[in-house]
């Protein structure tokens, strides 16, 4: 389903770290990620249905079928141009903020990128294939498991995931003891990498990295796989289960989060003109055809 054009969202992010430079703000900082209710807005709605399916079905034993069914990496073949290729096709149902094609956003995100770091060429490929997991929903996945905000399955869900309110009550983690408590099946200070996210985009697409030995670096995997999990690095939550070291990393999604969000626009950038540069990038960090 292709999304329509929302009008007058309100909510912001609270970092100031996240603010927009005015040249690539192309609507006011007030416009960003609104997921208040309005049952007569039919993009807000779509918007809300999906997460309330993914809300409700994101359990530990859907995200182990997940695992089994993804980490295979026998789903296709190809090469990471004709996997960005194949996101023409996909809208994100999730998304407020953009109803363009997911090529398009990426091409977006990795040129603001190549802006303010032209030294750091991984960054800039980090940008392009930051989103290119969600080639998921090509494959039979839904989109309440390819897209949206991540979250840590496997303990209480905290206050600041998106329709937290409303959306968790049909969800039976929510009544099993084993992971409805704080810290739930986890133990204090455990660190990022030993949690348990729900399925997505993000987590698949770091797998997929790893398991085909790309030469990116870990702040790239990383970035990469944690760019969704907005309750942690936006709004602080899951503290309690971190590790000093995984503030760093929080710094680098916080820095990307810029080019990610605050690029969405309907200036769609010279495709053409871009490919050469970034291929030669896929040949230096990805090359050949990988398997996902």
């Amino acid at each position: 389903m292709r999304l329509i054009v929302k009008e007058h969202p309100k909510v912001i992010d609270p970092s100031e770290l996240l603010r927009p430079e005015p040249e690539f703000a192309q609507k006011s900082i007030s416009k960003f990620r609104d997921y208040t209710i309005d049952e007569n807005d039919p993009l807000k709605e779509q918007v809300r249905y999906t997460y309330r399916l993914m809300h409700k079905n994101q359990t530990v034993d859907f995200v182990k079928k997940c695992h089994n069914n993804w980490l295979e990496f026998d789903h296709a073949s190809m090469t990471v141009r004709e996997a960005l290729e194949k996101l023409n096709d996909l809208v994100d149902e999730s998304d407020p903020d953009n109803d363009l094609p997911n090529i398009v956003h990426a091409f977006q995100t990795a040129e603001r990128a190549r802006v303010e770091f032209p030294e750091h060429d991984w960054l800039h490929l980090t940008g392009l294939i930051h989103d290119l997991g969600k080639i998921m929903a090509f494959y039979g996945e839904p989109q309440w498991a390819v897209v949206g905000d991540t979250f840590v399955v496997g303990c209480k869900w905290t206050e600041n995931i998106v329709y937290r309110d409303e959306s968790f009550n049909e969800n039976p983690d929510g009544n099993n003891p084993k992971y409805n408590t704080k810290y739930g099946m986890y133990s204090p200070n455990t660190g990022l990498e030993n949690l348990m996210m729900s399925w997505g985009h993000d987590e698949y697409m770091y797998r997929v990295l790893k398991h085909n030995n790309s030469a990116l670096p870990e702040q790239a995997l990383n970035i990469i796989r944690y760019h969704s999990f907005y309750p942690w690095h936006t709004s602080n939550d899951y503290e309690h289960l971190m590790k000093p070291e995984d503030d760093e990393t929080k710094q680098w999604v916080l820095r990307f989060n810029r080019y990610d969000l605050y690029t969405k626009s309907s200036i769609i950038p010279d495709l053409d003109a871009l490919w050469p540069y970034y291929q030669s990038l896929i040949d230096k960090y990805i090359p050949g055809i990988i398997e996902w």
